[in-house]
């Protein structure tokens, strides 16, 4: 029975959450019951220290900054640009529309990081568009919540951060190794909708010619210049400075911070109420973020005071299971876990109890923290509880049906299924860029 109750504690977290309770309350007291059942009143001698540890963690500074910096250039109106320009630039083309959105998507995530904001943004300004224009509601949905996923996978990612630090890995490499993955997807987002405009020319019409006519005459070189400098030089400020070594991901984020309100103030959008809106939900999303890694913390301690690690460990190698195949099996897990509950749960209950049996197979943590965090990008898309699918529903037009966006989201949800496999049998997609730059 002692044996056992590792796993009954894992079944007994994971059911609940099924049933909707809160995350963070749910794998704290849950943890701290088990806990006291297991350790007694000397738990909560081990505890405090191990929360203390965890949350004094210099790292995890960089999520309130990069959080902040997110939401402060959603306030700048830096996407609404993007988009204009970037559907004129590509307007001639049968599919321009949407290839615009997932250039955008992947700008937008390298300078925010944000799903909902990004999706909400695209869904509002090129939702509409793209319908008058008669696309087909599945390819401007599908296209539309799968480019705002990018923000998981190209850094600066806050899940890049968070699985850095729970898989002891320099996040600087994580984001340095998430480069290559994340460029597949933009690519392969782009070549499934030029195969759309070649086999299905009528689901995705080129612009009108008055229209790129018109825009052509009110300067289009400046407003060009001017969408694409701003961005491009946070960018630079952020990536470039971690990637040149001048900065660690934490300073970074701060000079991101900086450099978005200086933005936002640029753009004229910069004021008190701005301001107050973005501290407010910044401090949200923190607290959100913190209160599930004091939950997760709690449950990680009692897991392994258990013995958990090593009873799944007994488990895995008792069942004669490869290292190709367990990764498979767990990449399967977090797949399937994907439909039901959200990647930072995901991240921290299923990751922490798995990586050690990773770390006993020898297997790269850089590569395995980049694989989970591809695998954890298809979570914002798998119905029923994908969170693009509920901010594009919630901003979407209402002869949009929920039909058509599940439709929709089906090929872009095979494409990062296929960039997994491709990380996962080609390694090197993660590695090299990392031992070229010499992090």
């Amino acid at each position: 029975m002692t044996e056992a109750m590792p796993l009954i504690l894992f079944i007994t977290v994971f059911g609940l959450l099924l049933l909707g309770y809160p995350v963070a309350f749910t794998l704290g007291g849950v943890s701290l019951f088990f806990g006291l059942a297991t350790f007694g009143l000397d738990f909560f001698n081990l505890l405090p220290l191990r929360i203390w540890g965890r949350i004094t963690n210099v790292v995890l500074i960089a999520v309130p900054l990069f959080v902040y910096m997110g939401v402060m250039l959603e306030k700048s109106g830096l996407a609404e640009e993007l988009l204009e320009t970037m559907a004129l630039l590509f307007g001639k083309l049968r599919g321009g529309l949407a290839i615009s959105v997932v250039v955008v998507g992947a700008l937008l995530a390298a300078s925010t990081g944000i799903v909902g904001a990004t999706v909400v943004t695209m869904g509002l300004l090129s939702l509409p568009t793209m319908l008058k224009r008669n696309y087909s509601p599945e390819l401007a949905t599908g296209t539309i919540s799968a480019s705002g996923t990018l923000g998981q996978i190209i850094p600066p990612s806050i899940v890049l951060v968070l699985l850095g630090s729970i898989l002891n890995v320099d996040i600087g490499s994580m984001f340095i190794g998430a480069v290559v993955p994340g460029l597949m997807l933009v690519v392969l987002y782009i070549v499934y909708i030029v195969g759309m405009a070649i086999f299905k020319p009528e689901s995705c019409p080129a612009m009108p010619k008055e229209e790129l006519d018109a825009f052509r005459k009110e300067g289009m070189y400046k407003r060009i210049i001017t969408a694409f400098l701003l961005p491009f030089l946070l960018i630079l400020a952020v990536l470039g400075s971690i990637f040149a070594g001048i900065a660690s991901p934490t300073e970074a984020a701060a000079v991101g911070a900086f450099f978005a309100t200086v933005l936002t103030a640029a753009k004229g959008k910069f004021n008190y109420n701005t301001l107050k809106s973005v501290m407010i939900e910044t401090t949200y999303l923190t607290c959100m973020v913190f209160i599930l890694l004091v939950g997760a913390t709690a449950f990680g301690l009692v897991f392994r005071g258990m013995g958990g690690d090593t009873y799944i460990r007994d488990l895995v190698i008792g069942a004669n299971l490869s290292k190709g195949m367990f990764t498979f099996l767990v990449m399967f897990v977090v797949f399937i876990a994907g439909f039901f509950i959200d990647f930072i749960e995901i991240t921290f209950i299923l990751v922490p109890v798995v990586a050690p049996i990773f770390e006993h197979f020898g297997v790269d943590l850089l590569w395995l923290g980049i694989l989970f965090a591809v695998n954890l990008q298809t979570s914002f898309l798998t119905p029923p509880f994908g969170f693009s699918l509920f901010y594009l529903k919630g901003v979407a037009p209402p002869e949009v049906t929920t039909m058509h966006i599940y439709k929709g989201i089906i090929p872009y949800i095979i494409i990062q299924l296929i960039v997994l496999a491709m990380v996962a049998f080609w390694p090197e997609s993660v590695l090299w860029l990392p031992k070229i730059i010499s992090y």
